[in-house]
C-alpha cells in the first residue's frame, strides 16, 4: 500500500527483497510480482548482494540483521522499505538502555533514497492500520453491511 501510494503504478520497476521468510519475504515478493515488478529474492549472504541491491528501484529489507544494508548499496532515488526491527545496546542513553533499529542503516540510506521507512514508526504502524481496516471489512462482509470505500483493496 505504501509503495502504490508513493509511486502509483509499480509496473516495470526492479525490486529486491532481502530475506526469504514465509512471513515477510516470500509474500512481499508475490505482492510485487502481482504489481508487475521484476523481483529478486535474496538471502543475506551472497557475495553479489551489494550489486543486486544497487540496481533496484525498490528495496525491501526483511532479514533480521541490524543495519545490514549501508547507504552505498542504495540506488539514488530508490524506495526503501525497512521491515526489520532489532534492539541494540544504547550506552549513550544510559546503562542497560537499548534502541530500535531496522535492517538498513537509516542515516546513510536516507541520503540516497527517494523515500525510506523509519524504524520505529514505519512498517509497524502501517501493519496495525491494515489489520484494523481488514477487521472492519470482514465485519461488514459477515454482517451484510456496505463496506467503507477505499478502506481495503
Amino acid at each position: 500500500m505504501m509503495l502504490r501510494d508513493h509511486h502509483g503504478s509499480l509496473s516495470g520497476m526492479d525490486a529486491v527483497v532481502i530475506g526469504r521468510s514465509n512471513i515477510v519475504g516470500k509474500p512481499m515478493a508475490q505482492l510485487l510480482l502481482g504489481d508487475s515488478c521484476t523481483v529478486t529474492i535474496a538471502h543475506s549472504v551472497p557475495k553479489i548482494l551489494p550489486d543486486v541491491v544497487r540496481r533496484a528501484d525498490i528495496v525491501v529489507a526483511a532479514v533480521g540483521r541490524p543495519e545490514m544494508v549501508p547507504g552505498d548499496w542504495i540506488k539514488e532515488g530508490a524506495t526503501v522499505i525497512d521491515v526489520g526491527i532489532n534492539r541494540l545496546d544504547a550506552p549513550e542513553k544510559g546503562e542497560g538502555k537499548t534502541k530500535l533499529v531496522g535492517d538498513v542503516h537509516y542515516a546513510s540510506c536516507a541520503e540516497r533514497a527517494g523515500a525510506i521507512t523509519p524504524v520505529p514508526g514505519g512498517v509497524g504502524p502501517m501493519t496495525i492500520a491494515c489489520l484494523l481496516a481488514n477487521t472492519v471489512t470482514a465485519c461488514c462482509r459477515a454482517n451484510g453491511l456496505d463496506e467503507p470505500e477505499g478502506l481495503t483493496a
